[in-house]
């Protein structure tokens, strides 16, 4: 069922009307797509030209069909107001196309982690960093000794970065004793890289919580 145009924000219409043929929002909104193309800005301080939301730090890129008009957008808005989402030229549906934005922004972070790691690689002539380097390239995540080396350069060197991007491996029992064997400013280093079953792994092997 379709949204009522009373539902929108005013902003959105006045936003998208003017770039669209239709007058009414739910007709307007059928004119357009989203592009497949997105900016990772680096840092949360873009708007979404649909809802004028701040903060943003992704811009997802829609189109309108009839008038080749483009906005830069949120992924909160491409859902919420239901634009196109299409994959090889099939349009998903709302499940779908919720789980192409999430794995959209999955891979952006994932590019975000290899940007710093390669930053700091540059900076840097250091084999734990480079092996580090090669090892996310590989895995798509870290140890929890190469995690600690690599936040506590990153930030040395002031490296924009954001530990939740990063994943930190627990999978093998060699990586579990590691993580156990930290000392407890390392494990606190890593903690925001950590799920809530890894910290409740590092909390088990002796180790707290940071400090709020």
């Amino acid at each position: 069922m379709m949204t009522s145009m009373d539902s929108f924000p005013r902003r959105v219409a006045e936003n998208i009307l003017p770039l669209s043929v239709a007058e009414t929002l739910p007709a307007a909104f059928r004119e357009w797509h989203f592009t497949g193309e997105t900016v990772d800005h680096e840092i949360p301080e873009e708007t979404c030209r649909l809802c004028d939301k701040e903060g943003l730090r992704y811009h997802f890129e829609i189109r309108n069909d009839q008038t080749g008009h483009r906005l830069d957008v949120g992924s909160e808005c491409i859902l919420k107001f239901q634009v196109a989402v299409f994959d090889e030229g099939r349009e998903l549906g709302p499940d779908e196309a919720r789980n192409a934005l999430a794995e959209r922004m999955r891979q952006m972070r994932l590019e975000s982690c290899l940007r710093a790691l390669e930053r700091l690689a540059g900076v840097e002539a250091n084999d734990i960093l480079s092996n580090a380097l090669a090892y996310y390239r590989l895995h798509k995540s870290l140890t929890p000794k190469f995690a600690n080396v690599v936040f506590w350069r990153l930030q040395a060197n002031s490296i924009d970065h954001d530990p939740t991007f990063f994943k930190v491996r627990l999978d093998k029992a060699s990586y579990v004793t590691d993580l156990g064997a930290m000392r407890q400013r390392n494990v606190h280093r890593i903690w925001r890289a950590l799920t809530s079953a890894q910290r409740k792994k590092a909390i088990a092997l002796g180790h707290s919580a940071p400090p709020e």
